[in-house]
């Protein structure tokens, strides 16, 4: 058996000595802000923050989720952001954070725009639309509430660019990004509503906090009751038992 040769490695370059040079002007460093005053309808925060917790309870374990914080694509400059109602970065189990910066964590795996009464129209949208390309973002979901022709409009990243799938497109509420499925679920408080889906129908849908732990007192109550029937059960046969037994002492004490 031949020995293993030591992996030689190359000489470290000399450190270098930082001068104590005389600048013209301090370094301006570049100031990324983390919130702005935008106005948002009640209703608009409720649908983000329903879909925001929707998708948190889901995939907290697995991904990093945001709401309507500034992702930010370049490091030069904090003009160029967006801030989506909702966007996961997947492979990374979620954390917070104030702002999102695409070169020190990677692109957003999906961003997610509910429309509302602050929006401006199409123009406004193309623009929007542009940021997200620039930003990397790979599957862009649009849902306009009033729109009951188009509530669902997504995007996906081809080439470089941004193309929206066809108003046909058979699989067209597929999220691809999360194996799951768009659909829009009419909520008697807020309207029609943006929901995930296990399946194409919409039947099994991902639930909300207050969804989940309804279900979940529902399905303890379905325990209790089936423990308290098993126990009822267990103490008839054991009354049965009793009478058994005291059955058979009579008859042995009743004269031949």
């Amino acid at each position: 058996m031949s020995a293993i040769e030591p992996t030689v490695r190359p000489p470290a370059a000399p450190r270098r000595t930082t001068r104590a040079h005389v600048y013209s002007r301090p370094p301006e460093p570049v100031y990324f802000p983390e919130s702005e005053e935008v106005p948002e309808t009640n209703r608009h925060l409720e649908l983000r923050t329903a879909l925001y917790l929707i998708l948190k309870r889901e995939l907290a374990h697995t991904a990093t989720l945001g709401s309507d914080q500034f992702v930010y694509w370049d490091p030069r400059t904090s003009k160029k952001r967006l801030a989506p109602d909702a966007f996961v970065r997947l492979g990374v189990p979620h954390r917070t954070f104030r702002t999102w910066k695409t070169w020190l964590h990677g692109a957003p795996d999906l961003g997610v725009e509910i429309v509302s009464d602050s929006d401006e129209g199409e123009p406004d949208w193309d623009e929007k639309l542009e940021r997200y390309r620039a930003a990397g973002i790979r599957e862009i979901v649009r849902f306009h509430p009033e729109d009951r022709e188009r509530q669902i409009r997504i995007w996906d990243a081809l080439d470089g660019d941004l193309v929206e799938r066809a108003p046909d497109d058979p699989d067209l509420r597929a999220c691809e990004t999360l194996g799951l499925w768009w659909t829009v679920v009419e909520d008697r408080a807020l309207g029609p509503m943006l929901r995930l889906a296990r399946d194409r129908e919409g039947h099994d849908l991902l639930p909300t906090p207050d969804e989940a732990e309804a279900r979940a007192r529902e399905a303890e109550a379905k325990v209790r009751e089936a423990n308290e029937k098993l126990e009822a059960e267990v103490q008839a046969l054991r009354v049965e038992l009793a009478q058994a037994k005291g059955k058979r002492r009579t008859r042995r004490r009743s004269p031949g």
